[in-house]
């Protein structure tokens, strides 16, 4: 199959399918005389991998040793539950931070007048 349709099969745009290429998270496909990539089975699974990776936030290095781990059948789970718990660690975190800057600006909200007074604790705490 062509790009398109592997990008129809996989629910990967053809954008990303050739991002994906560039940095080596999937190796090069076949090509035809004319100069087209040619998808199969395989490659089609392997983008449904890296687009659920990506929808769970995980990084390109960490899809990379994820898709090696996947590959490998005689893999440790253990390493594959690292990498996640490390994901797990850094969601943790970035939630944290998330929950942070809401809790602050909806402090700032609730302290702003919000009317024809030119004076807000937004702009003010923006500008510090």
């Amino acid at each position: 199959m062509n790009i398109g349709e592997a990008a129809r099969a996989s629910g990967v745009t053809a954008k990303m399918i050739r991002y994906y290429e560039s940095v080596g998270l999937l190796p090069p496909v076949d090509r035809t005389t004319s100069g087209y990539r040619m998808y199969g089975t395989q490659e089609v699974h392997a983008l449904r991998f890296v687009r659920q990776a990506r929808r769970l936030g995980f990084p390109v290095d960490d899809i990379r040793k994820l898709l090696a781990l996947w590959q490998d059948r005689q893999r440790a789970s253990g390493e594959v539950k690292a990498i996640a718990l490390e994901h797990v660690a850094e969601l943790d975190k970035r939630i944290a931070e998330l929950t942070d800057m809401r809790d602050t600006l909806a402090h700032l909200a609730v302290n702003c007048h919000g009317d024809g007074r030119p004076d807000c604790p937004i702009l003010e705490r923006l500008a510090e």
